[in-house]
């Protein structure tokens, strides 16, 4: 059974900003270090990084409908990338105990991009 369900867009040359005008602050605030080493290993870190901030906010999205879902912070919610494998959701803290809240059991991402946008779906299952 799905028990929640976000989608997000964010476009590419707004994290570029964020990253010339609070550079690192902007990294240490919205991610955790595995995912700034990911993106910043890549060829457009920004195009990366907001795919991330995509996920993570498809994922508030999907764990919303509590006064305690939206202390969720930015570094509660982690997207994991791995050689050969789907992206991964990995939830922390404040995520990790509203997802226990409604069941989750498993949960699904999936993340796409053009030259100019990012944007991911995150769903939630319950047993």
């Amino acid at each position: 059974m799905i028990v929640g369900l976000g989608f997000d867009l964010v476009e590419i040359a707004r994290v570029e900003r964020l990253l010339h005008g609070k550079g690192d602050r902007a990294l240490a605030r919205l991610f955790v270090e595995r995912e700034v080493a990911y993106a910043t290993a890549r060829a457009r870190p920004a195009m990366h990084l907001a795919a991330r901030l995509a996920a993570k906010e498809a994922a508030f999205k999907a764990l919303a409908g509590s006064e305690s879902a939206r202390l969720i912070g930015w570094k509660d919610i982690e997207v994991v990338s791995r050689p050969g494998h789907a992206p991964e959701l990995v939830l922390h803290g404040r995520a990790q105990q509203r997802a226990e809240v409604l069941g989750v059991r498993r949960h699904w991402l999936t993340l796409s991009h053009t030259d100019t946008t990012a944007g991911a779906v995150v769903v939630l299952e319950a047993d």
